[in-house]
């Protein structure tokens, strides 16, 4: 089982913060985060500050403030498709964390929220020695490293 939790920290790579710049739309986007947040836009003002935004932190902080402009319903099918998408390009730009997704093997892949406050859908959390919660990042992980080792019929429970 792999958990991650902050960039820094091992398979932090995974986690949408990360550095790792991707090109969609004729743009660079600094990081997963930034253009997962954009895509839930159609606005242009609102895609461009969240473009132009220096930390990952900021441009999700763009998007909430701005979420009665959401085009896209947070954690719907097309939330998901975006972000399935946006998770291929990510290893599709950077060929090292392909090789690294695909050296997971069959680890479960999950994102670490247990010392948030809040509950996410995208992550889970550790309580009573059991992981809670949904962790729909994590599972878009091992769909995607499914994928990538030519599974793709093997599906993690989630909307196409």
């Amino acid at each position: 089982m792999i958990a991650f939790t902050k960039v820094a920290l091992p398979f932090g790579w995974l986690g949408n913060m990360s550095a790792h710049k991707i090109t969609y739309g004729g743009r660079t986007w600094r990081t997963a985060e930034a253009l997962f947040q954009a895509l839930r836009f159609e606005d242009e003002t609102i895609i461009n500050a969240i473009h132009a935004a220096t930390s990952p932190m900021t441009a999700k902080m763009i998007a909430k403030k701005n979420k009665k402009s959401m085009v896209i319903e947070k954690i719907g099918a097309e939330d998901l498709d975006n972000m399935r998408m946006v998770l291929r390009l990510k290893i599709e730009q950077h060929p090292h964390l392909r090789n690294e997704l695909l050296a997971t093997k069959d680890a479960a892949i999950i994102e670490d929220t247990s010392k948030r406050a809040s509950h996410s859908p995208w992550g889970a959390k550790y309580k009573d020695q059991i992981w809670v919660g949904d962790n729909l990042l994590g599972r878009l992980w091992m769909e995607v490293r499914d994928e990538l080792r030519g599974d793709s019929s093997l599906r993690r429970g989630l909307p196409q």
